[in-house]
């Protein structure tokens, strides 16, 4: 099995009767596996690369919701767990 990335220019499509007579499959993922996610996850922390996030406490998660309906969202809503436990802690 061998995996690519994707073409940087449009790319014909494979003859199917290829594909159909020698027994191949062509499949894509946007996410691609586990081993490839945790394979991107440590080349990332070898290399410094973040991303750039907004951490935000599970009893906010309305605001954030309706932040995100008025476009108001610069980064990716990252939920603090512990801000779970802290609320189920406090009742």
């Amino acid at each position: 099995s061998r995996s690519w990335g994707a073409p940087a220019e449009p790319h014909p499509s494979p003859t199917v009767f290829n594909l159909i007579f020698k027994r191949r499959s062509l499949a894509g993922s946007l996410i691609g596996g586990i081993q490839e996610t945790q394979e991107m996850l440590d080349f990332c922390a070898e290399h410094g690369i973040v991303s750039d996030i907004e951490v935000i406490a599970m009893q906010d998660i309305n605001e954030a919701y309706e932040r995100m309906l008025k476009g108001d969202v610069k980064y990716r809503f990252v939920i603090d767990m512990a801000s779970l436990k802290q609320e189920a802690s406090a009742a």
